[in-house]
């Protein structure tokens, strides 16, 4: 039987999970600031910063928070994550089945290069980790039977970043080594639809793809595909600009039975290439 779900923050990824939950029966609310969403899904428009315009949420039995900050800047990671997850929480007419908020392995701090999971110290150095960070222990505070989904680096159709940047010729950061841990869009749809079900159990999950790497691995396999010189070597900061250097592990959202449809940037960046990005 299908089930009431409300997407908060519904962007790119909500609207192709929400397609998707909608295929599978489950009636499906949007909530955007601005333009609709298309349909099947259902348009609601509110401003999750805002309370007074929260007041026609509908009773869902499935939760996701997809908020995007407005800028990149500590104010605008506290509404968007704290203040307009708080907002959304005390204006649901009912208690959720579940609650999936998306995060992001910003929220370690590591500069070593170091294997992470689930259980490792979260001591984020930057703004950005830090109010992800808040934004979990209230979700996880809640209530709620709550999923926390730590994405790493999401790329894909409209996610093109790495590919701007070996065609303009940019260097990498080879000293010391700045890992980078990544995960297809699709496959972020899809974990986000498997780690809902009421069989798998609530908790933190890290999404990430099988394969940790340099950058300048990746810079140099992606050179290599679209036949462009090897990047140019430079120094960084240990953690680079995002103040953290890690590798992360997916063992536990594995053993719930996901199974990634792009295992490495291989498979993901390869595809993407050839759909003529």
């Amino acid at each position: 039987m299908g089930e009431t779900v409300l997407i908060a923050g519904c962007g790119d990824l909500g609207t192709d999970l929400g397609r998707r939950l909608a295929a599978a029966g489950h009636t499906v609310h949007g909530l955007r600031r601005s333009t609709p969403v298309p349909p099947p899904l259902r348009p609601l428009r509110a401003d999750l910063t805002v309370p007074a315009s929260l007041g026609q949420l509908p009773a869902a039995d499935l939760v996701y928070y997809l908020a995007t900050p407005a800028g990149y800047d500590d104010a605008s990671y506290h509404a968007a994550y704290v203040q307009g997850l708080g907002n959304l929480l005390a204006h649901l007419p009912a208690q959720p089945r579940r609650l999936v908020l998306v995060s992001s392995t910003t929220v370690y701090g590591q500069l070593d290069g170091s294997w992470v999971d689930e259980d490792s110290p979260t001591e984020p150095r930057a703004f950005s980790g830090r109010r992800m960070l808040e934004a979990e222990r209230l979700a996880l505070g809640s209530g709620i039977d709550t999923v926390v989904v730590r994405f790493g680096g999401i790329y894909g159709p409209g996610r093109e970043r790495m590919l701007r940047k070996v065609r303009a010729g940019e260097p990498c950061p080879a000293e010391p080594p700045l890992y980078t841990n990544r995960i297809h869009r699709d496959d972020c749809v899809a974990a986000l639809a498997h780690l809902a079900r009421a069989e798998v159990a609530a908790g933190i999950y890290l999404a990430v793809d099988d394969a940790p790497c340099t950058q300048c691995e990746l810079m140099d396999w992606l050179a290599e595909r679209m036949g462009l010189p090897r990047p140019e070597r430079i120094g960084a900061p240990p953690g680079g600009a995002r103040g953290s250097n890690k590798r992360c592990r997916n063992d536990k959202l594995k053993a719930t039975g996901f199974r990634l449809r792009y295992p490495s940037y291989r498979e993901g960046y390869a595809a993407l290439l050839e759909s003529g990005a």
